[in-house]
């Protein structure tokens, strides 16, 4: 069983890294196309957090902790801790294309998200030691919001001087560091006790953070009509997904 889940979770993040070449999809299509496709994905994202974090992480650490442990403090931390990192890391999640004008510090862009990256992974090593089942769930989570963000990665790394062939090399490696946070993840939740349900919702916070401060905000700017009810339509998908996955499986 041991084997079984760890092999799951390295494949899981391996996954989650090949995401950051998703670069070379915006190399084949127009600026104007790749907008009109960013704004579903993101309030597809937006939706799949929300619902991961309320539908999948937080019940399945209330069910596994004791009276002992604040569920929802923990939360918080982990809304904080994501506040903090892109507060004071420069760390933007920006869904422009190459005329993103937030991240101005390339190389602080790529310790940013290598960080961040390291964090899922992290979180994707404690869910598979739980069950695969809440494993793939939490990285289903992770790659919806992976795929906006990757999109507006290299095109802030290509804005910033990077070729195309440098940006998408320096975007996975700062990937690869998932499957070392995964790695570490996995090793503690099987050798400190109950270190899962710390991990659990410290990820719900984040989840939370990223989807309410970095990608509704993006749907708010539709001014639009039809973009707007285009994206809440993608918005309240990603949740019944997270809804659907949850009935599939008895929860």
């Amino acid at each position: 069983m041991f084997a079984a889940n760890f092999l799951w979770a390295i494949s899981a993040s391996i996954i989650v890294s090949l995401v950051s070449l998703i670069g070379i999809f915006s190399l084949l299509l127009n600026e104007n196309l790749l907008n009109k496709i960013l704004i579903p994905l993101i309030g597809f994202s937006a939706g799949g957090l929300i619902g991961g974090a309320f539908l999948h992480l937080l019940p399945e650490s209330i069910e596994k902790c004791n009276e002992s442990v604040n569920i929802f403090l923990f939360t918080i931390i982990g809304f904080i801790l994501f506040f903090i990192l892109e507060k004071y890391l420069y760390w933007r999640h920006c869904h422009k294309g190459e005329k993103c004008n937030v991240h101005m510090f390339t190389y602080l862009n790529l310790l940013g998200d290598g960080v961040h990256n390291f964090i899922d992974g992290l979180v994707m090593g404690a869910s598979f030691v739980i069950s695969i089942e809440i494993g793939l769930v939490t990285t289903l989570v992770i790659i919806l919001h992976e795929i906006p963000q990757e999109l507006g990665d290299f095109g802030v790394l290509v804005y910033g001087g990077f070729s195309k062939g440098k940006a998408l090399f320096y975007n996975f490696l700062s990937a690869l560091t998932a499957v070392i946070g995964t790695i570490v993840g996995y090793y503690i939740s099987n050798s400190v006790g109950n270190v899962t349900v710390f991990l659990l919702p410290f990820a719900a916070g984040g989840f939370i953070y990223i989807a309410a401060s970095d990608l509704i905000p993006e749907l708010h700017r539709q001014k639009d009509l039809k973009k707007a009810n285009l994206s809440m339509i993608f918005f309240v998908s990603g949740i019944l997904l997270m809804y659907l996955v949850k009935l599939v499986h008895g929860g």
